[in-house]
């Protein structure tokens, strides 16, 4: 290399080092995803609700659900108040029964959320909205013992409100809306119900940030919190939802660990560049030149027109049977990513509640391949009804429900 270049490689290496010493001491930029998990301390995190619910209820015992309802509420003897706080929530029709059976028994569910499908009860929303950027939004309760104290929020949100609702079950509990600058109300609606459903209460409120770090750590907003949180029935156990969260509730992956720290982070992007100088200065002065090799001609199609035939000629259903079973355990395992060391009643929920089947669908489908292992020989029908459930549970999974 002659002086010249030398002095560009070390220009060069002078402002990679400065570009990462400068965004590696840079100020880190304030997270605002909503994650509403409970170990997350970003502002839209529920570290800190989590960890002060004793304070706003103490006298309830608490306890984290990180399983879903479906699964939890299969035991009929489940009691207390469940509660959910997420930007949406997708309850399937399965799982929304069951916890239309939980409240029915007695108990009550709490569900702060912006996006939720609950037309079964009555039920629609709508986004609110405004024109006008100088006005503010505010929330009001109905209850008296809350003094008409409005509360507001600095930050821009959806503002759901309620358009259709059942008034013969429903309390109306809250509102929310926008003023303008002379105080004057130019939109308003429901935001907070009660609805009396068998023995027990739903809860529907669409302002899920209110339970976040952000408010609850504003002392201007921390009793919004409070009141909304005495609706709460003290008597019952409090079951915290935390299965249905935006954010991970974990580290994932050590990719995920090695970046999430800023030092570990920084030290893997020199390290990537140091081999990119390794490569551009090492590599081009000892590569060798690469042999040209004709390619291997893909010989899958006629593998498995032979193997086909012989299985055919031979009338081995049995074999074949039990290749397609393993194949099908082997499809669960990578794609629904449930283990199948274990073939019982748990596993059949969770293959069902993945795959978009049944219960019975499932329990049905592995009852008759539990059949086939007990034969020494099976009929062709048998090995077509086989594989036609087997492609009706496949088919399922990708399209929906036929």
């Amino acid at each position: 290399m002659d002086k010249s270049f030398k002095i560009y490689v070390v220009v060069f290496l002078l402002l990679i080092l400065g570009y990462l010493y400068l965004e590696s001491t840079k100020k880190q930029p304030i997270n605002w995803f909503p994650s509403y998990a409970e170990n997350h301390k970003i502002p839209y995190g529920t570290y800190v609700l989590r960890n002060e619910l004793k304070t706003f209820l103490p006298n309830v015992t608490i306890d984290e659900i990180k399983i879903p309802p479906y699964i939890y509420l299969e035991d009929s003897t489940r009691t207390g108040t469940y509660f959910f706080a997420d930007e949406a929530i997708n309850f399937g029709d399965a799982e929304f029964f069951r916890l239309m059976e939980f409240v029915k028994r007695g108990n009550d569910v709490f569900i702060s959320t912006h996006g939720i499908q609950i037309d079964t009860l009555n039920f629609k929303t709508k986004r609110l909205v405004t024109g006008n950027l100088d006005e503010k939004v505010f929330f009001k309760f109905y209850n008296k013992a809350f003094k008409s104290k409005e509360f507001t929020f600095n930050r821009a949100f959806i503002n759901q409100v309620f358009t259709k609702i059942d008034t013969l079950n429903t309390t109306v509990l809250g509102i929310t809306g926008y003023v303008n600058a002379n105080n004057e109300r130019t939109n308003e609606g429901v935001n907070f119900v009660k609805f009396n459903y068998g023995k027990g209460n739903f809860y529907f409120h669409t302002f899920p940030e209110v339970f976040t770090n952000y408010n609850i750590l504003n002392t201007e907003y921390e009793q919004h919190t409070a009141n909304i949180l005495s609706y709460v029935d003290s008597t019952k156990p409090f079951l915290w939802d935390s299965y249905y969260k935006t954010g991970k509730s974990g580290i994932s992956s050590p990719m995920h660990y090695l970046l999430s720290s800023k030092y570990l982070k920084w030290a893997y992007y020199m390290a990537l560049i140091g081999v990119l100088f390794f490569v551009i200065f090492e590599g081009k002065r000892k590569q060798r030149s690469i042999p040209i090799r004709t390619p291997l001609k893909n010989q899958t199609l006629a593998f498995t027109r032979t193997i086909a035939n012989m299985y055919y000629e031979q009338q081995d259903h049995k074999n074949l049977a039990e290749f397609k079973i393993s194949y099908l355990l082997e499809f669960i395992r990578t794609k629904l990513h449930i283990p199948t060391t274990t073939i019982d009643e748990t596993f059949y929920k969770y293959v069902a509640l993945r795959s978009g089947n049944t219960f019975e669908d499932v329990e049905k489908l592995f009852k008759f391949c539990d059949e086939i292992h007990l034969k020494n020989q099976i009929s062709m029908d048998e090995l077509i009804k086989l594989n036609k459930m087997i492609e009706k549970f496949k088919n399922t999974i990708q399209y929906g429900r036929k």
